[in-house]
């Protein structure tokens, strides 16, 4: 398991970034960048169950069982992947879930006078590293033009 990670500054607060980045309005439109039609159900508070859904290539709504590990309110918020989601079966033991879970996606909050500073750092598999580093600067772009309107 790798941990690659990204940072961005934004010109909002904290608070700002927290709500656009987690708000289920403005969370669909900045993980677009992942796929069309993400968006999560569950709750942001710590230990509660969530799962981050977008459509598969079949079009069945498909994704990660997660948890959320650790919220600290406009400051850290700790993600814990257990388990892929398919056709609405939660999948926790295939050889293949077992390759990368637990794995964790931490985002951190760093006030910077005027701004926020915003680093994600994640676990991820060798082979999913080139995707990720082609997403993740688009998505949080896109976060940060939501902030900054």
């Amino acid at each position: 398991m790798e941990v690659i990670k990204f940072s961005i500054v934004i010109n909002a607060t904290r608070e700002k970034v927290w709500n656009t980045m987690l708000q289920d309005a403005t969370y669909r439109i900045w993980t677009k960048e992942f796929a069309e039609g993400s968006h999560y159900e569950g709750s942001w508070e710590k230990g509660s169950e969530i799962h981050f859904l977008g459509p598969d290539e079949d079009g069945n709504l498909g994704g990660m069982y997660s948890r959320i590990k650790e919220n600290v309110e406009y400051e850290f918020i700790s993600i814990e992947h257990l388990g892929m989601i398919s056709k609405g079966i939660i999948d926790t033991t295939s050889e293949e879930v077992k390759k990368w879970t637990p794995s964790f996606e931490n985002y951190i909050l760093l006030p910077k006078e005027n701004q926020t500073e915003l680093l994600v750092e994640m676990n991820t598999t060798a082979e999913y590293v080139p995707m990720f580093e082609e997403m993740w600067p688009r998505a949080l772009q896109s976060l940060k033009n939501l902030c900054e309107k």
